[in-house]
């Protein structure tokens, strides 16, 4: 299991935007987000939540270009977070790790620049194909096959271009990604196995202060961080390979102790 701690440079993240725009405060919270036990730092800056405002990619890159190389020093694996094709390139250039792409990599013009880097991706299914979340209604009986029907296209497209199956992670999308029913989310975290089985690659989930806990909680932001993290923890049990989150601390100490309750911990 690895863990994504989540490394907001934005002015508007739904659950902690400007607390990092600086880069001072960025690589503080970098630091904290690595001692606490994330294995690699997911970068964004530019927020896709449906109350957010338009980045240009020349302000991403810019507020990346700030964080990127200090943050290269340390040897911690980076992850950026964008749907921008400029940034995607930027970052490519710069040697990251991972791209993480709410869009799944919907623009086949950078194929080739894929399939020629060393990159790890993360594929994520979102219901819209294009921008930020917005609120969509999307019966919870149709977000599996929508699901499936995603990751059966994008996967073929992919192969095609080049780019190694082994590279790719799968994220089915959560919360207003996939439909304003906090039951699509809910189906999707009990579907985690057959996700895996039927397309035999890892899968990530991020579920941390998502809008659909809040809801079933009725907890503020600032309060979801146990619901945060007894989704998470039956993700890890339901086989998930990846957890993206802002808490990655007790998320250390509750796989700790899942495992040994799974009797893997001896």
């Amino acid at each position: 299991m690895k863990i994504l701690g989540i490394l907001n440079i934005t002015t508007d993240s739904f659950s902690d935007g400007g607390r990092y725009l600086d880069p001072g405060a960025a690589l503080a919270h970098a630091e904290a987000l690595t001692t606490g036990g994330a294995d690699i730092l997911d970068i964004g800056a530019a927020s896709s939540n449906p109350d957010s405002g338009a980045v240009a990619p020349e302000g991403e890159i810019e507020r990346l270009a700030a964080v990127i190389p200090p943050l290269r020093t340390r040897g911690v694996p980076l992850s950026i977070d964008s749907f921008a094709t400029p940034v995607q390139r930027w970052a490519l250039a710069q040697g990251v790790d991972y791209l993480n792409d709410i869009h799944g990599f919907a623009d086949a013009a950078l194929y080739p620049e894929l399939a020629a880097s060393q990159a790890r991706l993360i594929v994520m299914h979102m219901v819209q194909a294009r921008g930020v979340a917005v609120k969509t209604d999307v019966p919870p009986e149709e977000i599996w096959d929508r699901v499936t029907a995603f990751f059966d296209a994008r996967l073929t497209a992919l192969a095609a271009a080049g780019i190694a199956r082994e590279r790719l992670f799968l994220d089915p999308g959560m919360g207003q990604f996939v439909g304003a029913d906090p039951e699509n989310s809910l189906i999707l975290l009990r579907r985690i196995p057959d996700l895996k089985a039927r397309y035999g690659l890892p899968v990530l989930i991020s579920v941390s202060r998502k809008g659909f806990l809040r809801r079933l909680v009725d907890r503020p932001v600032a309060e979801a961080g146990a619901a945060s993290l007894a989704a998470e923890l039956f993700a890890a049990a339901q086989g998930a390979d990846m957890i993206r989150t802002h808490a990655p601390a007790p998320l250390r100490d509750g796989l700790k102790v899942l495992k040994f309750l799974q009797n893997e911990g001896h």
